[in-house]
Formats: C-alpha cells, structure tokens, sequence
C-alpha cells in the first residue's frame, strides 16, 4: 500500500513539475531585436546630457562643391568617400555647460551655459569625448555630415544657417539657433570651427572606404568655419589645421557618442 501511495505521489510530482516548466518557458519568450537606427533618430547621452542624432552609412563628393570659385588648392582633387557604418554624432556643438560637468572647468572667453565651448584644444576635446563614452569625428564623417546630402558649397542660405563675422557681432552664439541641415544637425557652418580626429593631409587618390587619414603627422584637422570668419571660409569643404595643444577663442568641437 505504501509503494503504491510513494508512486504515486513520485507521479503527481513529476506531472506538477513538468507543468511548472511547461509553463515559466511559455513566458519565458526571447526578447525580440532592438531594430536598427534609421536617419532622425536621436538619443541621449547620459554623461554630458546633449543630444546625438543618428547619421546613416553611405557615400558623397568630398572636397570643392561644384561651381564653388573660393576653393583653396588641399580641397581638391574631388574624390568619391564611402562611409560603411553609421554613427550617433551630436546635434550641437559642445556646449559649456556640458564641457563643464565633464571637465570641471570653462576655458571659454565668452561665457554662458548654451554658449558652444571654446579656447579649447584638440587634446582637451578628444580627453571630452572620450569621458563621455565617444570619440572626435573623422574629418570624412564631419564633412558627410555637414552635408547631408547636398552637393553646393553649403546646406543652405548663409545667413539662415551659420554665425559668421558677417552676423555674428563678434562673438559666439548659443548653440541650434540657426536652421539645420537635412540630418538635423545645427552650426555645421559657423559659431565656432570644430576638431575633427582626422590628422592633416592632402589626398590624391580618387576614391576612398571609411579613410581615417595618417596615423601622425604636425597638425589636426579642423572644419567649419566660425564666428570671426569671413563669408568665404563658410563652407562644407573649407580646411584649416591646427597643432594638437593650439587653442583659440574661434575653436571649439563637437562628439560622436558610441
């Protein structure tokens, strides 16, 4: 009677486990796949608390913009560049206050908290972008994203887009006040002129996959134009190079957050 009563009981419990499995793998389903980033996305870095908006993979004519007569001679030879990977990059310039919760100082001759940091150099920038989780953009990165999908010299009218000595009153500007490019993305052109990670170089190949430039050379890439600068030097394909530690009050930058 009592093995008979253990069987049974042996029974029931297994049938009552079985059961309980049964039923915590029906609730137990795989989380389904984050979906992609897609143009017009935009997330929010906890660290430094800015905004980066999404800039989707692809190709554009980098170097002087067709029809463009203010071209210095390291613009051309035009040439096809390929970007395999998207990125986050943010939709303003560094402002001060973010450059201050991060960094614990401002360096910056014109002060205000939603002013774009400046007198910044590339080592302070790059230290930045690295605390916040990112890096500097490419110089290939920067100009694809400035012109979001345009082919002029700029994205739009100048003065509807860019802080210029034209307009700009001799000083810095609070950052998104401008219109922004087709990614959404403010002062591209103009407030300051920002880093890029890119070391200065003078291409010649016509064709170029994610191009990352020297590993070294004396001077750092900047792109952009700023607010002292004169209408001519407003444009997407517009160089200047600085050394790492050079600082000015026209310079300031700008992460892509991984």
């Amino acid at each position: 009677m009592r093995i008979h009563r253990t069987i049974n009981l042996l029974v029931a419990f297994g049938v009552a486990a079985a059961m309980a499995a049964s039923s915590v793998g029906a609730f137990q389903k795989p989380s389904a796949k984050a979906a992609a980033p897609k143009l017009g996305d935009s997330k929010l870095n906890p660290k430094d608390g800015l905004t980066y908006l999404w800039i989707p993979p692809g190709n554009y004519t980098s170097g002087c913009s067709p029809n463009d007569k203010d071209c210095f001679p390291d613009e051309t030879p035009t040439r096809k560049t390929t970007l395999t990977k998207g990125f986050w990059l943010s939709r303003t310039e560094v402002t001060q206050a973010a450059f201050e919760h991060i960094m614990g100082y401002n360096p910056s001759v014109f002060q205000g908290a939603d002013l774009p940091v400046e007198y910044v150099s590339w080592v302070e920038a790059d230290e930045y972008c690295s605390a916040i989780g990112g890096r500097l953009p490419s110089e290939a990165e920067w100009e694809y994203a400035a012109r979001a999908g345009t082919t002029g010299n700029r994205y739009g009218n100048l003065d509807e887009i860019a802080w210029y000595y034209g307009n700009a009153g001799l000083s810095t500007h609070p950052v998104g006040q401008k219109k922004p490019n087709a990614f959404g993305l403010y002062d591209m052109l103009g407030n300051v002129v920002e880093w890029t990670h890119t070391f200065y170089w003078v291409q010649h190949n016509q064709e170029n996959i994610n191009p990352t430039g020297p590993s070294i050379a004396e001077y750092v890439e900047l792109r952009g134009g700023g607010w002292w600068d004169e209408a001519r030097l407003i444009r997407v394909s517009y160089r200047r190079h600085f050394e790492k530690t050079d600082i000015d009050y026209n310079i300031g930058f700008r992460c892509v957050s991984e």
